[in-house]
């Protein structure tokens, strides 16, 4: 369009997204020599990342014996069973490499008295196939997100990585079913970019924000996923949002895993350790969404505390003083801070929370993002990391400390496969304007919007209709007036008012090409879960209590073409990479 000065750029590659996985892709491929631009529309080392706290899995072994097939039976089962197995097996192999690589690039880990990383226990996480209680999960106290994301920033900087911050990316540029690039706004002086490059790699992180209540930043709002929506791409497993156990009653700030890792306990208003009830094995340190559901039956029945007796308390108080000091310093902080809590003395008030979506751009194990056509061809040009992308490692339900390993290996996976693909420096196809000039159409659109709805108003629809509509527990009928209800503020958007014209620092346009990609992740995800006639992970029917692995061990997809939402599924990889491990689901649920 006219009406904007377009600025050029050519790279090998672009890395959408400076969290981790963004920022351990454009480390491996600066190291790799091939020209790399990373675009953020924060700051890096304000990415969402730093606010990831207990640790990352690996099975190391040196607080005892490990393996990483212990580890593969964990993330297998934990996903109950919709993790594809080769990702699963890649993910598992990769994790002890992955995290000695953060230790030399200066990760500064935890040690335990003989010097070596120090790690704790999560949930979910066994040894023996199981049996009994593995210390996997790395940390930096309770930290680790923070340290990975400053030690990486400062790589990619060493290792000449060009930035482009505070940059907003609008749309992929797609050419015969290929990514060219991507469309980009400065927000610093309004200017829009064209950057051309031979692959585009999405880690554009989560979507949390289509939640009222979620642990996510203000910033997480999937914007890598609308972009996808837009170019006529699928979505996968969009159903599967993980709800985290504990979060802080009334604000939703996280309160880590570790905390249960380093003893800490979940009581109702009886005075009871209720986990013992649902899973006697594993107790407070079950699996995510067995601890979610656990806690919503106890306030569901009665047995919440407080005055509305609506949530349960999470005990520190019982802990050496000492330990949390030196383990859970910023637990104790945001307890102080957000509930008025001396964890030392008194129990958090928790209550489940979203926090992390499993499901995303589907890609295969190196990365590569599928066209899913009734098979699995790759997009030329394009890759999804982190929790923008589903590989699917983490299936139906996300083992505690498994995202920040996801991030650092597949963001590796992502860097090695684009250097195999790329010869560094290598002349880039000319693209029409058509592609630019639909983009900066949207862009104009949204700008120039002078109906009578707020953003916020419309953001504020969605997020309670999903709350309420597709939460922990989801039935038939909760779910198909959420399939109805969440079409209204999407069809609010042609109503939408956006005062502020300007191009410099607009927070008011920002929001609403934001809300643009959260309605768009929001009704796919509604009308994923509404397909799914089963209970599976984090997805919990009321009316489908089981699990149906004969029709529904399959991942979902789903495409928005801007009107409708078209569903389809594909099969889950239960063959490995090698051969040598598989994992096949028990009839009955186990824990």
């Amino acid at each position: 369009m006219k009406a904007y000065k377009i600025i050029d750029h050519e790279y090998d590659v672009v890395v959408l997204g400076a969290g981790g996985s963004g920022l351990r892709a454009a480390v491996g491929l600066s190291e790799a020599g091939l020209k790399t631009a990373c675009i953020s529309k924060v700051f890096p080392t304000r990415s969402h990342t730093s606010a990831a706290q207990g640790g990352i899995s690996a099975a190391l072994g040196n607080m005892g014996e490990d393996d990483w097939r212990w580890h593969m039976y964990d993330t297998v089962k934990g996903s109950d069973w919709l993790g594809d197995q080769d990702a699963i097996e890649y993910l598992c192999k990769e994790a002890p490499r992955a995290v000695i690589e953060l230790e030399r690039y200066g990760v500064p880990f935890s040690r335990t008295k003989d010097g070596k990383i120090y790690q704790r226990p999560f949930g979910g996480m066994t040894k023996n196939y199981g049996n009994g209680t593995a210390q996997r999960t790395c940390a930096a106290a309770d930290r680790t997100g923070h340290a990975i994301l400053h030690t990486l920033y400062g790589q990619a900087l060493k290792h000449q990585t060009e930035f482009f911050i505070e940059y907003f990316a609008l749309d992929l540029i797609m050419k015969n079913g290929e990514c060219k690039g991507v469309i980009a706004w400065n927000l610093n002086d309004g200017t829009i970019h064209r950057f051309r490059s031979h692959i585009t790699i999405i880690a554009t992180g989560g979507y949390g924000k289509i939640y009222y209540s979620a642990t996510s930043a203000h910033t997480c709002t999937g914007d890598g996923n609308g972009m996808v929506l837009r170019a006529g791409l699928p979505l996968q497993d969009m159903e599967f949002v993980q709800f985290h156990p504990t979060g802080i009653y009334g604000v939703g700030c996280l309160i880590s895993e570790g905390v249960r890792g380093e003893g800490g306990y979940l009581l109702n208003a009886k005075g009871e350790r209720f986990m013992e009830r649902y899973a006697p094995k594993a107790k407070d340190l079950a699996s995510r969404d067995v601890v979610s559901r656990s806690i919503a039956v106890e306030i569901n029945e009665g047995r919440g505390v407080g005055k509305e007796k609506d949530h349960v308390n999470l005990h520190l108080d019982h802990i050496d003083p000492k330990v949390i000091e030196e383990r859970l310093p910023g637990i104790a902080e945001s307890a102080k801070t957000f509930s008025g809590v001396d964890v030392t003395k008194e129990p958090i008030p928790v209550v489940p929370t979203v926090h992390y979506n499993m499901g995303g751009i589907p890609t295969n194990y190196k990365a590569e993002v599928l066209t899913l056509n009734g098979s699995e061809k790759t997009v030329k040009g394009l890759m999804a990391i982190g929790e923008a992308a589903c590989v699917s490692v983490h299936g139906a339900n996300r083992l505690g400390s498994n995202s920040l390993i996801d991030l650092v290996v597949f963001g590796r996976a992502a860097a090695k496969r684009a250097s195999e693909l790329i010869k560094p420096g290598s002349p880039h196809e000319e693209v029409s304007n058509s592609e630019t000039d639909k983009c900066l159409e949207r862009f104009d659109k949204i700008r120039n919007s002078n109906g009578g709805t707020k953003t916020s108003e419309l953001r504020l629809s969605m997020q309670k209709t999903m709350q309420s509509k597709c939460a922990v527990f989801r039935t038939e009928k909760t779910l198909k007036e959420g399939v109805d209800s969440i079409r209204k503020p999407f069809e609010g958007i042609n109503d939408l008012s956006v005062k502020d014209k300007s191009l410099l620092f607009n927070t008011d346009l920002v929001e609403s090409l934001e809300f643009d990609n959260l309605i768009r992740q929001a009704i796919t995800t509604m009308d994923s879960a509404y397909h799914r006639k089963e209970s599976r992970g984090a997805h919990a029917r009321e009316d489908f209590t089981k699990r149906d692995d004969k029709n529904y061990m399959k991942h979902t997809l789903a495409w928005h073409d801007g009107e409708k939402v078209e569903i389809k599924y594909r099969d889950v990889h239960s063959r490995t990479l090698t051969n040598d491990v598989q994992y096949f689901p028990p009839k009955e649920r186990v824990y």
